[in-house]
């Protein structure tokens, strides 16, 4: 696993909210990511998440999003392989490096498979549908199969994370509707962010990106997680929170429970 970061890469981080690095993980890594999900699928069969089928964070009809993507959430917590492979403290490290955090916990991990010939995913935000807001949440996008211009690799607006906000602008079946909130990158060229099996992206929280449509008879593979920094807090939204955890917590309480959200990486 290629862990090191360069300076450069740090800085390119910051300021354009996202990188993309090669050749992360070594052949038999790969094929070790590959049979975990193909397993943790298996075991989870059609719930999203390990106690319910859904996470109620689209705005439009969840049928619509199947031709989307194939996503299942929080593998790790009924998964042991995918809980080693998602809790590496070498991941989380990174992760703390390029965000400048002490500590960060583990969010959701998520694997998102767009299916052949599957639609777009919209541009969107991530840290407006989860349970915390902070401006250093961080996801990893590991590259299962080839993510190319012509089956869905994702796409970033660069240096979009320093003006978005907390607000959510959904994500609906127009792939364009983020526009109408940020109406200044409706002009803006994005940047493509194609990737060889093995190759992986950070990208951060607040910056818009997507994917594009699958325009190929074979499925395109991914697997992901979206870190939290340590001492985030409840703003309210439910998420991937069961109704018990939801209706236990009040706004301002820490989400610090090693069950739901285990530290991942610690300079301490």
């Amino acid at each position: 696993m290629k862990t090191e970061l360069a300076t450069a890469q740090i800085s390119q981080y910051w300021k354009d909210g996202f990188i993309v690095i090669d050749d992360f993980l070594s052949e038999e890594e790969l094929n070790t990511w590959r049979d975990a999900l193909s397993a943790a699928l298996d075991k989870r069969g059609s719930k999203k998440l390990p106690d319910r089928k859904t996470v109620g964070t689209l705005d439009d009809d969840e049928s619509y999003y199947e031709t989307v993507f194939t996503q299942r959430l929080n593998l790790w917590i009924d998964n042991p392989r995918m809980k080693e492979l998602i809790l590496d403290p070498r991941i989380g490290k990174m992760a703390t490096e390029l965000s400048d955090l002490d500590a960060i916990r583990c969010w959701h991990d998520q694997a998102l498979i767009k299916p052949e010939w599957g639609n777009p995913t919209a541009w969107h935000l991530d840290v407006p549908f989860w349970s915390f807001h902070h401006k250093h949440a961080i996801s990893i996008w590991v590259a299962l199969d080839d993510a190319t211009m012509q089956n869905g690799c994702l796409y970033f607006m660069p240096g979009s994370h320093l003006k978005t906000t907390y607000e959510n602008p959904g994500i609906t079946n127009d792939p364009n509707s983020i526009f109408d909130h940020y109406p200044e990158y409706r002009d803006v060229m994005p940047t493509a962010a194609p990737m060889k099996a093995g190759s992986c992206s950070f990208h951060n929280g607040l910056t818009i990106h997507s994917a594009g449509p699958n325009m190929t008879p074979y499925q395109r593979r991914a697997m992901t997680c979206g870190f939290m920094p340590d001492g985030a807090t409840f703003n309210g939204i439910q998420n991937i929170l069961s109704d018990e955890q939801f209706k236990a917590l009040k706004i301002g309480d820490e989400l610090n429970t090693e069950e739901q959200n285990p530290i991942v990486y610690s300079k301490g």
